[in-house]
């Protein structure tokens, strides 16, 4: 039976398991009884290895094919979905909203874990294949870098994963398309922290003080300018201030004030650059302004880097799938992070976006993963797995 076929008449079953995720949402490492549903599963489709525990609260299955390898280069496949939602508050009036308050799957990732299930109980039915596909449940992909977790307890080698790849939905695009780009797919994401101690004082004599309010404000402009005529225009690069927080009193200046915010690029280099300007703007307000400012700059996911040929080959299994007319290689970068950047810095792979139709934004609370990809992400996990080890 043709994938796609079989794959639709799983469709509810997938479905049903989307929603009982997504009505027991549980966050970064604290994914306990998703991860025990995942493998509970997996259990059931009767596949050769179910490992938990891997980078905390990750599941990992083995599913071995039943055709001989016959020399094949890659003889082991991963592939990888996330597993944690949001703290936010769900607005969606749903029969399987969020049971739990402040908590959401506002990013999908109910939606890849119940792919990725889907593809793990074909695939562990037809067996056609020759080596083993590995399905990879991670935690804390939303700033919890489960990714790097479970590469640091040995997910690569133990499992003697050849290559990797992921996938994750994208609003806007049309059910039934896929987007990809080989090379920088996805940017760096660093959070920057600024303290500043300045001399505290009555508003009405701004004189015999540092106002840390006025620093703060100069610093953002500052920051924008390193953007805006620092960097190469055709350069992609943000630096965000979104937290500034000073004072108490409507007539006095506070004493300190305190920053944050996230800076993305697309390249080391970039990264390099911001950072080391970042500090030499800081300092030299200090300087102008008598104020102590600390800048602490805490480097986070790296860029997401596709590589060439799997990108090339993940294109024509989308295309198998979906029509090649439905299929964006040439996807423009998005300044969004994703920590399946760690693993594509262990292994060859490549990420790829399946459309997810005209919902609300990812992270919004009204966001929905469309249950009318399925039929489109789980056949093409099915059809990458099958290809890549066709032995």
């Amino acid at each position: 039976m043709p994938v796609v076929n079989r794959v639709a008449d799983l469709q509810a079953d997938i479905m049903a398991w989307r929603h009982d995720i997504h009505a027991h949402p549980e966050l970064m490492y604290d994914v306990h009884r998703t991860a025990g549903f995942v493998a509970d599963r997996l259990r059931e489709f009767g596949c050769d290895e179910v490992v938990t525990g891997i980078g905390r609260t990750g599941v990992v299955g083995v599913i071995k094919g039943r055709k001989p390898r016959d020399g094949a280069d890659v003889k082991v496949v991963g592939m990888r979905a996330d597993m944690d939602a949001l703290p936010i508050e769900e607005a969606n009036d749903l029969p399987y909203k969020s049971k739990t308050p402040g908590k959401m799957h506002a990013c999908g990732h109910d939606g890849h874990t119940a792919m990725l299930l889907g593809a793990a109980r074909y695939l562990a039915e037809t067996r056609n294949f020759a080596g083993d596909a590995v399905v990879i449940f991670q935690p804390a992909e939303e700033g919890g870098a489960g990714a790097a977790a479970m590469l640091r307890d040995g997910l690569m080698d133990r499992f003697k994963i050849d290559q990797v790849f992921g996938m994750h939905n994208g609003p806007g695009m049309g059910v039934g398309t896929f987007g990809l780009r080989a090379g920088a797919q996805m940017a760096s994401t660093d959070h920057i922290i600024i303290k500043i101690e300045g001399v505290g004082g009555h508003a009405a004599a701004p004189h015999k003080g540092i106002d840390t309010v006025l620093v703060g404000a100069q610093l953002i402009t500052a920051f924008q300018s390193i953007v805006s005529r620092n960097v190469d225009p055709v350069e992609a690069s943000v630096i965000s201030i979104c937290m500034f927080h000073a004072g108490n009193a409507m007539n006095v200046i506070p004493q300190t004030a305190e920053l944050q915010g996230t800076v993305r690029t697309l390249k080391p280099q970039m990264r390099d650059f911001i950072e080391k300007r970042m500090k030499e703007v800081a300092a030299g307000l200090a300087l102008m302004t008598g104020a102590k400012i600390d800048l602490t700059y805490r480097r986070g996911y790296p860029v997401l880097v596709n590589h060439a040929a799997q990108t090339e080959f993940a294109a024509r299994i989308a295309a198998d799938v979906a029509g090649q007319a439905n299929v964006n290689a040439d996807l423009p970068p998005i300044m969004g992070a994703e920590d399946f950047s760690y693993m594509l810095e262990e292994r060859p792979g490549a990420y790829i976006f399946v459309g997810n139709g005209d919902s609300a934004g990812l992270h919004h609370p009204s966001y929905n993963f469309n249950d009318d990809a399925i039929v489109f992400g789980t056949s093409y996990w099915i059809k990458l797995a099958e290809t890549t080890l066709a032995g």
